[in-house]
């Protein structure tokens, strides 16, 4: 009777290993990146062809193997990461899986060029995972990885190859979030003897970005910079102005790896609410550091998802990360050259860069209890203008009453309600069937923010009170307009209802553009919108307030 069960060949089993960390040529590249950056690489160098399904080689200049380590490094489970199981438990290196060489032997032509001093160097060849020679070669300090014609040995799998623009997309996507990780280190691509990728070492993140993305995105983020107990988060964030509905880029690093988690996103999203109009989705660079023993990075064949002990602690501190970078007159829309962001520099743990901390603006200080504003000018009788202490600020008078009072209308929708006045004469009106219907629903709401509505006859209702959020407020506009956009969905898609509908309310009750105000109403304007929560960005994703920086202004007059 024939064994049911057998021990697989080693080859077999190699190949399978390979299922699980080679998925495609990026796989292979991302492993290669992960050992030449551990090995203390300070520049490396990628070259494909036909999106590397015919050619991948990775040059870098670190610390290089003695002959026997190129040797051991391609046996399975050998690894210079971890010496038991305890030191998977916060292990600080990209890798320690100790297969992926092995792995990537095993489905193609396999050449290891390396050398530990630039004197002595080892060449180490195999086919389909089997040791063909071992010569010495001269070459610097470092390590060559060559892999010539991927899965040629699992034609099934090789079918399955994308088109090379597929292939090569995803390689440099591979490249650049490692390249996020490491602004310190410089990475080439040539794909096919055409430049890709070619970035210099970067003192700070934010250059990095830039070189990668391009300025035009690199100029609307703001730094995130928060600790709350074991937890740090920092990265960038995109301004809410400046968030689409697609092409958003975001991506989360823990502990310097690149991972995918969908929820980690999602909170830092929460920290946008109420500042980006439904739909809308920012750009996100999160970079996470933890203690090692609060986060299981073991939990996937290619490390690319972690299992976090407390994931609801970890998604609150990102959510206020978020909203914090938000909320300083730093994440104000800029206005001129001279507005380039600085960001900040950070440092993940295990994995080398490092800066200090830096605003992309100072902080102004304008809050009631550190400083008096400075003379206030209206222009076009929809902007207030004033000197800070590093430029010029510009403020739209109707968004920033409208963040004003999306705010407080939220404070009283959660407690007692406003103020109300009672009108002398109670005012009667009429609306449509479904405008009913909406007056019926959000009764209580109305009532919070200072209507009080009452049925009378008919399409007719009889209004008690109104509230007086200003001297020009109107308010039999202001109920119609807020129960046409309650009726008809205008404010859709606000998953809170007490958001959407202090969002409304603060839309149609704001101050308008047009309206003149004088000297003391917008002294109390700008001194109450930097008092809020959130106070560059109105409930739509506008901006409330730009900035003119000084040296923008001294060098349109030739002064710098």
């Amino acid at each position: 009777m024939t064994a049911a069960i057998a021990v697989l060949a080693p080859q077999v089993a190699d190949q399978i290993a390979a299922g699980e960390v080679v998925e495609r040529p990026a796989s292979v590249v991302k492993e290669l990146l992960e050992n030449a950056l551990d090995a203390g690489a300070r520049a490396v160098r990628v070259e494909i062809a036909d999106g590397g399904k015919s050619v991948i080689r990775v040059s870098d200049d670190g610390s290089g193997m003695t002959r026997a380590d190129a040797q051991l490094a391609l046996a399975r489970h050998a690894t210079s990461k971890i010496r038991e199981a305890a030191d998977l438990i916060g292990v600080g290196t990209f890798g320690f899986r100790g297969e992926a060489l092995p792995a990537i032997a095993s489905v193609s032509r396999f050449e290891l060029e390396t050398s530990p001093d630039g004197r002595t160097g080892t060449r180490v060849r195999s086919t389909g995972g089997k040791r063909e020679s071992v010569d010495d070669v001269a070459r610097q300090q470092g390590t060559t990885v060559t892999v010539r014609g991927l899965f040629f040995n699992t034609p099934a799998r090789r079918k399955f190859l994308r088109a090379q623009a597929t292939e090569t997309r995803a390689v440099v996507e591979a490249i650049t979030l490692l390249a996020l990780v490491r602004p310190d280190v410089a990475f080439t691509l040539t794909s096919d003897d055409r430049s890709m990728i070619d970035v210099r070492p970067a003192t700070r993140p934010i250059d990095r970005v830039h070189a990668l993305w391009g300025r035009e995105l690199a100029d609307t983020l703001v730094p995130i910079a928060h600790r709350e107990g074991p937890l740090e988060v920092r990265g960038f964030a995109q301004r809410p102005a400046q968030a689409k509905p697609a092409g958003r880029k975001g991506h989360v690093f823990v502990r310097g790896r690149p991972i995918r988690d969908p929820f980690i996103l999602r909170a830092a999203e929460a920290g946008y609410r109420s500042t980006i109009a439904p739909g809308d989705r920012p750009s996100l660079l999160l970079f996470l550091d933890l203690p090692g023993d609060a986060v299981d990075v073991n939990v996937h064949p290619a490390k690319l998802e972690v299992r976090f002990r407390d994931k609801f602690f970890v998604e609150k501190v990102v959510t206020v990360a978020v909203q914090r970078a938000l909320g300083p007159l730093a994440a104000a829309a800029p206005l001129g050259a001279g507005s380039q962001p600085t960001g900040v520099g950070f440092q993940v743990s295990g994995f080398g860069s490092s800066g200090s901390p830096l605003e992309m603006f100072p902080h102004e200080p304008l809050t009631p209890d550190t400083r008096r504003l400075a003379p206030l000018l209206q222009v076009f009788d929809t902007y207030i203008v004033f000197q800070t202490e590093s430029g010029v600020a510009i403020v739209d008078q109707h968004s920033a009453h409208e963040r004003v009072l999306y705010e407080g209308a939220l404070r009283q929708l959660t407690g007692d309600g406003a103020p109300a006045q009672r009108l002398l004469l109670p005012l009667t009106l009429e609306f449509t069937a479904p405008e009913l219907e909406a007056i019926d629903a959000n009764r209580e709401l109305l009532r919070r923010v200072g209507y009080e509505v009452e049925p009378f006859s008919g399409r007719a209702v009889v209004v008690q009170t109104a509230p007086n959020p200003h001297p020009r407020f109107d308010a039999t506009r202001c109920l119609g307009e807020l129960v046409a956009d309650l009726a008809g969905g205008r404010f859709g898609g606000w998953a809170n209802r007490l958001e959407r509908f202090a969002a409304t309310y603060a839309c149609r009750a704001a101050i308008k553009a047009g309206q003149r105000l004088d000297p003391d109403e917008m002294r109390e304007l700008v001194t109450r919108l930097f008092a809020a929560t959130l106070p560059a960005h109105d409930v739509h994703g506008r901006p409330t307030v730009v900035q003119l920086p000084r040296d923008e202004l001294e060098r349109r007059f030739g002064r710098s």
